[in-house]
């Protein structure tokens, strides 16, 4: 069964920091592209960030992240994480991670998914 499991989401003051970690189970991780997308109240679910599979040599910002986002991959812990620092209130979202085994930012890519985590950047 495979599983993908976000934490690391919460309440941060704008200009602060959040890490989030993204631990999978069922699958041969090294094999998947692993992505961030998020999703806002009202708005549809936009791709954030992707790491390529095996060593993870290749990654992919979206502009309104790009500078303030740093993606990685742990490949012996089977985890991915999404540093976020200088958070702006338009970061808030629930954030999802998800793996898939091609390579790119669209939804369709992706054949797994996990639960979400909840991010609110707010004074």
């Amino acid at each position: 069964q495979v599983q993908l499991v976000e934490s690391g989401g919460g309440l941060v003051q704008p200009g602060g920091s959040l890490r989030l970690s993204c631990a999978a189970s069922g699958i041969t991780f090294y094999y998947y592209h692993i992505a961030w997308f998020r999703q806002a109240p009202g708005k549809e679910r936009e791709g954030v960030s992707c790491i390529s599979s095996d060593d993870g040599s290749t990654t992919y910002y979206a502009d309104s992240v790009k500078g303030r986002f740093t993606i990685s991959r742990d490949n012996a812990k089977n985890t991915v994480i999404l540093q976020m620092n200088s958070l702006k209130p338009e970061d808030t979202a629930v954030y999802y991670c998800a793996a898939g085994s091609r390579p790119g930012i669209g939804t369709s890519q992706y054949n797994y998914w996990g639960q979400g985590t909840q991010v609110t950047v707010s004074s």
